[in-house]
């Protein structure tokens, strides 16, 4: 049930999830305004190059090592469930669960093509990166990539990007 649910993903450091991208836009408008800041989701380049660990990187196959176990939460190791940030090692950059734990939205919007004309599919749908409770092995790698419709998920949530000069 909804309860259930809701008990094993609220609480303690458990990233937040059940946002939709229209969400996470919402929440980061209103949280701009609160701050004064300008926050926002990072792009699918920036997701990718903090997940490899930036200029500290060492070429891991996932994000802080090229052994899964050790830094990510996916369908092999977490239970079927959401695992509290900061159980597994970090990045290089100290960045914790970029490869599992929760797939996270990104800026980029999701197109397709029909009839060789680029049509948007609805202006909520976009793209995550990185790897959830939820998935296989082969889909946690820092190359990881999903096309999701403005729905919430069990294993989907954000993390926030801001520039160096509006922090």
């Amino acid at each position: 049930s909804w309860e259930n649910t809701q008990s094993q993903v609220k609480g303690g450091k458990k990233p937040v999830v059940y946002v939709s991208r229209h969400d996470c836009m919402e929440f980061i408008s209103k949280l701009n305004m609160l701050t004064g800041k300008l926050y926002r989701l990072p792009k699918e380049d920036e997701w990718e190059y903090a997940a490899r660990g930036g200029s500290k990187s060492n070429g891991y196959k996932y994000s802080g090592s090229n052994s899964w176990n050790s830094v990510a939460w996916f369908k092999d190791n977490s239970g079927g469930l959401l695992h509290e940030v900061g159980q597994k090692a970090p990045n290089e950059l100290g960045l914790y669960d970029m490869s599992g734990n929760v797939r996270e939205w990104c800026s980029d919007k999701w197109y397709y093509y029909s009839n060789r004309q680029l049509s948007m599919y609805d202006i909520g749908c976009g793209i995550c990166r990185g790897g959830s409770w939820n998935c296989l092995e082969e889909e946690i790698s820092i190359r990881s990539e999903y096309e999701l419709d403005n729905d919430r998920w069990d294993d989907t949530g954000l993390r926030l990007a801001i520039s160096p000069e509006d922090q």
